[in-house]
């Protein structure tokens, strides 16, 4: 079987790069789409061919999966469709109720990937996903594989109503399947955070609770190493030439990649963190992902926060359900908020055109682009995007960023000599080559 790749080379803001690039987790998702296939296929496809248009897949011929760039799906998604797919005999498509909570609330709002369709079986309103299987070449005629996300409601904030606007404890629908097309920073957030980390959580405790021999196994493993249940290495992964200070504090489930150092002090929980990263001493991390080689000086925090490869997050900054870019830095004392403070309505944000739309959360950070520089004691509003290759110098008059910052408002055009920063994700009908910067 080969698989084909449809391109989507549309810039995600405020990154100015395609989906298929930006990292999730800690892998760009082009790799972790690589991933997935090899877990599902236990081995390698090979890719028959790369479209830039969705009409030519009428083109492929022979066994098949295809599927677009910008999609983030995992192994329980992607394994699913193709158990029933491969069942039928037929050419088939992915698609999911549009019901269904975990996709009503992640995966539509702020996206127009998701066609909207009605199931020939039931007359159920589903939503079809660019991902088919052709068994023997394409035909116009296929069948839709509805994946539902089997999801679990999970609290994260128990709040007084004047925070949750009266609805009650804030949760998320964590999925046993995930599918989401990364149209925004947003998606990122979601895919990264909630799909990744909370479904992964989800699918642990639920794993636990079905298999007594696993949680015995759990349980004597804990004993024998003389920590709690959720700290031991049954549920925490350690790579290689990675040094853990004894007074640090993980719990599961959890990932550290290779030659990372874990200082004094340190706390993480349900976190995924890259390889060559340092944490210092006295960071907390909560349900966030670090990409590789990024480092967070003493007592920074992390929480419900994407951040991706060679980043600084200086040292008494808090990040709240933020993305942070590759290669950026946030200054000392620096607080991205995640709550309306004066108008408590829902929180928008942008869509892949740059226009605001309702997001459908009552909390949220904001997003920082790739090779940017933010100054100490800046303070983000919910829901705002600083573009890639900004620098913000905190002054009397910028301290407090209420709104999106584009390239052409960055302080390096004003302040020093303006050819000191270099550009290097300009937006997709500009074109800049400059050295690195960093």
């Amino acid at each position: 079987m080969q698989r084909f790749i449809i391109e989507d080379m549309r810039h995600i803001p405020p990154f100015n790069q395609p989906a298929s690039l930006l990292t999730v987790g800690t892998q760009p998702l082009k790799l972790l789409q690589e991933s997935v296939i090899l877990t599902v296929f236990r081995g390698a496809l090979a890719i028959g061919n790369i479209f830039s248009d969705i009409d030519q897949i009428r083109s492929v011929q022979g066994q098949a999966l295809v599927y677009r760039d910008n999609l983030y799906f995992d192994a329980e998604f992607l394994g699913y469709f193709y158990a029933q797919a491969a069942k039928t005999g037929r050419a088939c498509r992915a698609a999911f109720p549009a019901n269904d909570p975990a996709f009503r609330t992640y995966s539509l709002p702020l996206s127009g990937a998701f066609q909207p369709a009605i199931d020939p079986a039931n007359g159920q309103q589903i939503c079809l996903v660019d991902l088919w299987y052709f068994p023997n070449g394409y035909v116009p005629d296929v069948q839709p594989i509805i994946v539902p996300s089997d999801a679990e409601e999970m609290g994260f904030y128990s709040v007084p109503d004047f925070m949750s606007m009266e609805q009650g404890d804030l949760t998320h629908f964590a999925p046993g399947r995930s599918i989401i097309a990364i149209e925004s920073w947003v998606h990122v957030y979601f895919a990264a955070i909630i799909f990744g980390l909370f479904g992964r959580a989800m699918r642990f405790d639920r794993y636990s609770k079905q298999h007594n021999i696993f949680s015995l196994h759990l349980l004597w493993k804990a004993v024998l190493e003389q920590r709690q249940l959720l700290s031991s290495s049954k549920v925490i992964e350690v790579g290689k030439n990675t040094t853990i200070h004894p007074t640090a504090v993980i719990t599961g489930p959890a990932k550290i990649g290779d030659n990372c150092s874990i200082g004094p002090g340190v706390f993480l929980d349900n976190c995924t963190i890259g390889d060559n990263v340092t944490l210092d001493d006295g960071c907390v991390l909560m349900m966030s992902t670090v990409g590789s080689g990024c480092f967070l000086p003493f007592r920074s925090a992390l929480y419900l926060t994407a951040v991706m490869e060679n980043t600084i997050v200086a040292q008494n900054t808090c990040l709240q359900m933020c993305v942070i870019g590759r290669n950026s830095f946030v200054g000392a004392g620096s607080t991205f908020t995640d709550f309306n403070l004066i108008e408590q309505r829902p929180i928008r944000a942008a869509n892949i055109a740059g226009d605001l739309e309702p997001v459908g959360q009552v909390v949220l950070g904001g997003a920082v682009g790739h090779n940017c520089r933010i100054g100490a004691g800046m303070v983000l509003f919910p829901g705002r995007m600083i573009e890639s290759d900004v620098v913000l110098v905190a002054s009397a008059q910028r301290r407090v960023i209420s709104r999106n910052v584009t390239y052409e408002e960055s302080d390096h055009h004003t302040v020093g000599t303006g050819s000191a920063h270099s550009r290097h994700y300009p937006r997709r009908d500009e074109k800049v080559e400059q050295e690195e910067s960093w």
